[in-house]
């Protein structure tokens, strides 16, 4: 009945900022997470960044820490992931996931999250 499904990818310069969006629909849990998780060429799928459903608590992984911002607009279920000062180390496929409870297994773990968006493509030229 979840659904997660996520836009804004492109084809973007080094240096440039970029959004993505992910809208979640169905029966959502007050415990559920969110999470940003990428897949480069020839590389394992990554996390990227995370949230808890309520907005309460963000992680970040080391490699976007400082340019990458996640967050939620609420009312509208949506989450977004602010990218800035984007690099070709960033080019990948983004992935949005939803797990029904934040407390199960490491956030970082795309094993434990239970709905998947089909990914946008995000492009960075040097």
């Amino acid at each position: 009945q979840v659904r997660v499904v996520e836009s804004g990818g492109g084809l973007v310069q080094a240096g440039d900022s970029l959004r993505l969006s992910c809208v979640a629909s169905g029966r959502i849990a007050s415990s559920a997470a969110m999470g940003w998780f990428r897949q480069g060429p020839g590389k394992e799928r990554e996390f990227v960044a995370g949230i808890s459903w309520t907005g309460g608590v963000t992680y970040y992984s080391d490699s976007v820490k400082g340019r990458f911002t996640v967050s939620k607009e609420n009312a509208k279920n949506t989450l977004y992931l602010q990218m800035t000062s984007l690099s070709p180390e960033d080019t990948a496929v983004y992935f949005c996931a939803l797990k029904n409870n934040f407390g199960l297994g490491p956030y970082w773990s795309s094993a434990t999250y239970d709905y998947w968006g089909q990914g946008t493509q995000v492009t960075v030229s040097s």
